[in-house]
């Protein structure tokens, strides 16, 4: 199992009463929570309370074994995964090694506007947004001074809305009369899509409510807007240019190198175009599976880069694995769609149930319900919950520190 991100660790748990070894390999000794990860990059929830151990999470489970190393390819010919320091033979290989973001090639853009998926990444934009507040407060010229409260976010999709309402909260209640030489509100926080709408996954009338919370926060949405180039201290959009300090990636995804290493035929995204039983095309014994691979839906579309699609995945694999030892065929994978949410800010959320649809504050309640269910220990759900609370009585957010230099340009 490479990866202990949602599929590979609900494929994981799947098998622990079956009679096989399970091997995770993962470069981190940690799984993280992502759909909480911009609450990190925003201050709201410190990295423990969304990371939990991989070892304590397997800790009971007898037949698996994890290792913190690094994978590089796949040796399809010798049955061996290929580490960094050494090699790993297999039966049975699963793939969950996730995505990371995609430039679309701009890759010299990733240092000036960087993307969410770890937590490295989350302390990085943390750290840029609140230096922008303290280099404003020291700023004299009024031109500087603007760009530095101005945050621009690439990529309209559930990330960008979410990391654009957090930053919003921030300038509007979080900083109110903590400086002395600006005022936090007149902050300028800028979507950017090229699409026609933000929220391209959900129905347009929740896409039309979710742009009109952030425009009450004073968020600014532009869609229909490509971007053409990022420079440390400006974006240009369309034939405008924005000065901005604060850019962050929101716009697309690629999956994991790894994949490339299997020589079989993958999408634009650098994704596996996996059987329907989630094995890969020409060897029934190595699957794909979460952000790393695509499969159509049943109605021909293909399925969303989502953590539920990831869990389903992984413990459709570990049943196909189970079948294949009881001798019993296997099943293709169907993926029950439990609906999509994305939260705009306080108490304001969208959520696509299928035949019900609903925002504001009853989409926002079940948005923390949901999120704090899917957590991993205890203690997370119950630190998160409290989090919540004491923020949504206070308007306060309590991981606002700044680690790392502070005098580390935007390269």
């Amino acid at each position: 199992m490479v990866g202990a991100g949602f599929g590979g660790l609900n494929a994981v748990l799947s098998l622990a009463r079956a009679r096989v070894r399970v091997t995770v390999v993962d470069r981190r000794n940690h799984h993280l929570f992502q759909p909480l990860l911009y609450q990190v990059a925003t201050a709201a929830l410190s990295p423990a309370d969304i990371a939990y151990p991989i070892r304590a999470i397997f800790r009971k489970q007898e037949n698996a074994t994890v290792l913190l190393a690094e994978a590089g390819s796949v040796d399809r010919s010798a049955r061996e995964l290929v580490l960094s320091d050494g090699r790993l033979g297999f039966d049975y290989l699963v793939l969950a090694t996730g995505a990371r973001h995609s430039y679309f090639g701009h890759d010299s853009w990733e240092p000036r506007a960087p993307g969410l998926k770890s937590l490295e990444d989350a302390l990085e934009i943390r750290r840029r947004i609140l230096l922008a507040f303290e280099r404003a407060e020291r700023e004299t010229d009024r031109e500087r001074r603007r760009a530095l409260l101005t945050f621009v976010i690439v990529g309209g999709g559930p990330t960008g809305v979410e990391l654009a309402g957090a930053i919003a909260e921030i300038a509007r209640h979080v900083l109110v009369r903590e400086f002395r030489s600006i005022d936090s509100r007149e902050s300028s926080i800028q979507v950017l899509e090229a699409g026609p709408r933000i929220l391209p996954t959900f129905p347009p009338d929740l896409a039309a409510r979710a742009q009109q919370a952030l425009e009450r926060l004073g968020v600014q949405v532009r869609t229909g807007c490509a971007v053409r180039d990022v420079a440390p201290d400006s974006v240009v959009a369309g034939d405008t240019r924005i000065a901005a300090a604060t850019i962050l990636w929101a716009a697309g995804v690629r999956a994991s190198p790894l994949a490339r290493s299997l020589a079989v035929p993958l999408d634009a995204a650098g994704r596996v175009r996996v059987e329907p039983d989630l094995s890969i095309p020409g060897d029934d014994r190595i699957f794909a599976i979460g952000d790393v691979a695509t499969l159509d839906s049943a109605a021909g579309n293909p399925l969303p880069g989502v953590a539920p699609v990831a869990m389903q995945q992984g413990r459709h694999v570990a049943e196909n694995v189970k079948r294949d030892l009881a001798g019993l065929p296997r099943r293709p994978f169907r993926y029950r769609d439990k609906g999509s949410l994305a939260v705009i800010g306080r108490a304001e959320a969208v959520a696509d149930l299928g035949k019900v649809r609903i925002s504001g504050f009853l989409a926002w309640l079940a948005w923390c319900f949901v999120h704090i269910l899917y957590l991993v220990g205890f203690r997370n759900r119950a630190v998160v919950l409290f989090e919540w609370a004491w923020a949504y009585v206070t308007h306060q957010r309590g991981a606002r520190l700044i680690t790392g230099s502070i005098d580390r340009p935007h390269s």
